[in-house]
């Protein structure tokens, strides 16, 4: 029964039979088999099905929920007997915000000199891809924002608040300035994160307060795109403080302070709500929770 529900996630994430199947090492008919066995077995239809994958039924969706939970808890009973006796190793899957990625270093590397044999994969993703990968058990864990949007059901150990600077060149528009208002910021070439990023959503809100309508002549998905663009002192771009901090400002370049609204939002480490948990999981929750207090210091 567990590689059938193994079948169903994988299903939930690639949308495709014949994806799902690849992915499981399983041929698609196998695949289908195994599913079909699942609906037999509870006596309701789990899948709209047709020349492709329509998605879930009711049934299905609420089949899946149990799916997760029994898939993950199997998961972690196999991580804690090989814990037990071998000790704490394996790989950790994180996905981040791209404004988080920051903190990563501040994770890992103590993380990781506790504890030799771990090993690490960090994506960088939007939140809600953050949600959708921990949902699926893709990932383990996800540095995200906590308190705009839902993470969802989730352990959360918040880490800092996440204040914001106008990134620009020295002697670039508003670059002599020690401090900027956000209709400031919304009167200059702006090149920021794609809307599909939270940060950027965020932006968006407090840009549409002022009643001005901003000039964004630039989107990516890399802060680091944005970084480049701000050098050559055609662009401004909005940054968290600890982002602006990490990409080493030279003389040319400035992050000034934005007044005027509370631009501060709670970033936190989000790990999926199981007792027990998978230990390496549970090792980088307690990490978490003492880096955030140090950073509350």
């Amino acid at each position: 029964m567990l590689e059938k529900l193994e079948f169903l996630l994988a299903l939930a994430r690639e949308k495709h039979f014949g994806r799902a199947a690849e992915v499981c090492g399983v041929t698609q008919p196998t695949l289908s088999a195994g599913v079909k066995q699942i609906e037999d077995a509870f006596g309701v239809l789990l899948v709209n099905r047709g020349s492709r994958f329509r998605g879930f039924t009711a049934e299905g969706e609420r089949v899946l929920e149990w799916a997760r939970r029994i898939v993950g808890d199997a998961r972690a009973m196999r991580e804690e007997v090989l814990a037990l006796k071998h000790g704490l190793a394996g790989r950790l899957r994180l996905a981040v915000v791209p404004t988080a990625l920051p903190m990563v270093e501040t994770l890992t590397t103590p993380l990781r000199a506790r504890h030799p044999n771990v090993q690490f994969t960090v994506l960088t993703r939007t939140s809600a891809e953050v949600r959708h990968l921990l949902d699926n058990l893709e990932v383990d864990a996800g540095l995200t924002y906590l308190n705009n949007e839902s993470p969802g059901r989730v352990t959360a150990v918040p880490l800092y608040r996440e204040s914001y600077r106008l990134l620009v060149a020295a002697d670039g528009p508003l670059g002599h300035r020690e401090q900027v208002t956000w209709s400031d910021v919304a009167q200059v070439p702006l090149c920021l994160l794609t809307p599909d990023m939270q940060n950027r959503r965020i932006i968006d809100q407090y840009l549409r307060e002022t009643g001005v309508e901003p000039t964004i002549t630039l989107e990516s998905d890399s802060m680091l795109v944005l970084y480049s663009h701000v050098r050559t002192g055609r662009w401004a771009s909005v940054m968290p403080s600890r982002v602006a901090a990490m990409l080493g400002l030279t003389d040319v370049l400035r992050a000034i302070p934005i007044i005027g609204a509370d631009t501060s939002h709670t970033i936190g480490l989000v790990a999926p709500a199981r007792e027990p948990m998978i230990p390496l999981t549970a090792a980088l929750v307690a990490e978490a929770r003492r880096v955030a207090v140090l950073l509350a210091d």
